[in-house]
């Protein structure tokens, strides 16, 4: 454990004591992941609930510190005291377990942690709401109360672990193999994910690799996917408008491309590609796509005109009419 005086750790575990006092226990019954990924170093929490806005309390996560589920009846400082402690050097176990002793009410609580060195542990409280429990793996825990079946966490470890792809989609394959299980004795409502870069900036938003919410939902699992595969759209359209900003085209239009791939209903992302070339003279490229993007939008012809007092497309009359033709 790091060497801290009593008064270090004392300041560290009374912090958000007002907070503390005016939000008591809060029962968000649930099933959740926490999870550090050694070959990324990314974190991440996935978190399902049968109760309203589960992501405004249960899942903390600090890129390049920990991550947090904080459930049960809830006490939400479980989540910020435990990232802070760990990003004084503790370890998740030692975090957890100073925080559990300082909690008076720890009976009735139900956290997972885990460190940006893998290290993971969890804790549920003697009086959670049966079925209840958790497992411990090679960085990451799973955490169930409240379930329809005993089965969950165990669910939740195998398609964790035999999950493919990036960390993100293994922690929503822990949520959908709980869900099978019967997941919720009370049913499904909202949903919360959140995965950090494992090249950490120091600044919060640009480290959130995903930080998408549900809050109230019939099927919050399968919105969640989708809102994944949103997000990834427009991770691949951001990055085309930073190589348009660097003139590398070719490199832009490949995002661009990528972007539409992932979400092919939505017609502004080739709205856009289809604007990058035009504005850099490849102008018979551009017109096939914003034909079939008028085509699904009409209302996008009559943005055209408005994008050249903006710096995206040449001030040229008859140039802008023969877009608008199409």
């Amino acid at each position: 454990m790091k060497k801290l005086t009593i008064l270090s750790i004392s300041i560290l575990l009374l912090t958000n004591l007002a907070l503390s006092k005016e939000h008591q226990s809060i029962p968000v019954s649930t099933y959740s992941i926490v999870a550090y990924d050694e070959a990324t170093g990314q974190l991440g929490v996935a978190v399902q609930s049968h109760w309203f806005s589960v992501g405004s309390l249960v899942p903390w996560v600090k890129a390049g510190v920990g991550a947090v589920a904080t459930q049960s009846f809830v006490k939400v400082e479980y989540g910020p005291n435990g990232l802070k402690l760990m990003k004084n050097g503790f370890s998740a176990e030692e975090a957890l377990k100073l925080l559990v002793e300082d909690d008076e009410n720890s009976a009735v609580r139900q956290v997972g942690m885990v460190d940006a060195n893998g290290n993971a542990d969890a804790f549920t409280g003697k009086n959670c709401i049966q079925f209840a429990g958790h497992i411990v793996g090679k960085n990451y825990t799973v955490q169930a109360n409240l379930m329809a079946s005993p089965k969950v966490p165990t669910a939740m470890v195998v398609a964790y672990e035999s999950a493919e792809g990036e960390l993100v989609d293994k922690l929503m394959a822990a949520l959908e193999a709980a869900e099978k299980e019967g997941g919720d004795i009370r049913g499904k409502q909202s949903a919360a994910i959140i995965v950090t870069t494992g090249e950490p900036t120091g600044i919060d938003w640009k480290d959130k690799l995903f930080d998408l919410r549900i809050e109230d939902h019939p099927d919050p699992i399968t919105e969640m996917k989708r809102l994944i595969r949103v997000s990834r759209a427009y991770q691949h359209a951001n990055q085309g408008d930073l190589y348009i900003e660097t003139d590398e085209i070719d490199k832009a239009l490949i995002e661009y491309e990528l972007a539409t791939q992932y979400y092919p209903e939505n017609p502004e992302l080739p709205f856009w590609t289809a604007v990058s070339l035009a504005d850099v003279g490849r102008i018979e490229e551009s017109l096939p796509i914003f034909k079939e993007v008028f085509e699904r939008a009409p209302d996008l012809r009559d943005l055209v005109p408005r994008l050249v007092k903006a710096g995206l497309l040449p001030d040229d009359k008859k140039f802008i009419k023969r877009i608008q033709k199409q």
